[in-house]
């Protein structure tokens, strides 16, 4: 019997925008292959991010195993080219026990940076990086974000304009290698020793809207701004990246007096309506992807059993072939 090297592995990717419900879909899938969840989600990592991120339970945690969630400090940096990194070996792992690893996220850097490989990010330069953050500090983070959209436009779709570090990070390696961001990530790739079945979940924008607006509203009955509040007197600095993102990044704004609750609720309904957009856009760049439209009522179940077969037909034609 010849041994299959994992080059022949071809793993299942669930991918698509925030609200969807890839949560719940991949907890179905992983539970008729006996698979394992590779979250990649650059919130789900850090501890104490639970509402804000919907972070999967600890119920659905036992019943299914997941990797990279409720892992880190949310003080603690942690790049998509770490996560790439760390996660193919957490593939391998998987692979190794028998079991099948699922890759599940919207973060569509993480999910690239584990699948396609990566620049390694080491080279960086403390002048550099000072000097831009001066320049935030002066003419403001929006005109450096400008910046960035002019420079290298498929960047900027990554990056939301709030997010101080990665639009500092992106201006850096564009000074430093004189090449567009995107363009580094695309020739300083890591060999990557397996192939994805790439599956997209989407659905009308509309009712997606719908589906985002309430879960807001969840989270906030949930107790997201306690939650905000906790981290806050753990001491979790305000500039860390976890805490500029969406609905993190509102709240403190609400604590610090600049929003009423109401205004607060909106402008995360807004701001989450806006990522997924933003994600959509990502996803939809990339051809391999087989994307599966949910209908309005249509179950986790009956989903995921959409997708099974898409995987089950890739890997038996990878098989037969």
């Amino acid at each position: 019997m010849i041994e299959k090297s994992l080059t022949d592995i071809h793993i299942p990717v669930i991918v698509g925008p925030t609200g969807v419900g890839k949560t719940e879909i991949s907890l179905e899938v992983a539970k008729a292959i006996k698979g394992e969840i590779v979250s990649a989600d650059s919130r789900q990592i850090f501890k104490g991010m639970d509402i804000g991120s919907a972070k999967p339970t600890l119920k659905q945690r036992r019943r299914i195993p997941h990797h990279f969630v409720d892992e880190l400090p949310p003080s603690m940096r942690f790049s998509a080219g770490e996560f790439g990194n760390q996660g193919r070996l957490v593939i391998s792992d998987i692979i190794a026990n028998g079991r099948i690893p699922i890759v599940v996220g919207g973060s569509g850097l993480y999910v690239r940076a584990l699948m396609d490989g990566f620049f390694d990010g080491k080279n960086w330069d403390a002048n550099l990086r000072n000097e831009l953050s001066n320049r935030a500090d002066t003419e403001g983070l929006e005109a450096l974000y400008q910046e960035v959209i002019k420079r290298d436009p498929d960047a900027a779709e990554t990056i939301t304009p709030n997010d101080r570090k990665r639009i500092i990070r992106a201006l850096e390696i564009m000074e430093l290698t004189g090449q567009q961001m995107t363009k580094v990530w695309r020739e300083k790739k890591t060999q990557v020793p397996f192939r994805g079945i790439w599956c997209g979940i989407t659905m009308p924008r509309q009712e997606l809207y719908k589906r985002i607006n309430l879960r807001v509203l969840e989270m906030i009955e949930k107790g997201l701004v306690k939650e905000v509040e906790e981290l806050l007197m753990d001491g979790v600095d305000l500039s860390v990246n976890a805490m500029n993102s969406v609905g993190y990044a509102e709240v403190v704004q609400y604590l610090n007096g600049d929003l009423h609750f109401d205004e607060m609720v909106e402008l995360i309904q807004q701001n989450t309506r806006r990522y997924a957009k933003r994600q959509m856009t990502w996803f939809k760049s990339d051809s391999r992807t087989r994307w599966f439209e949910r209908e309005p009522e249509e179950t986790s179940l009956s989903v995921a059993e959409r997708v099974l077969e898409h995987i089950r037909a890739t890997i038996a034609q990878s098989t037969d072939s």
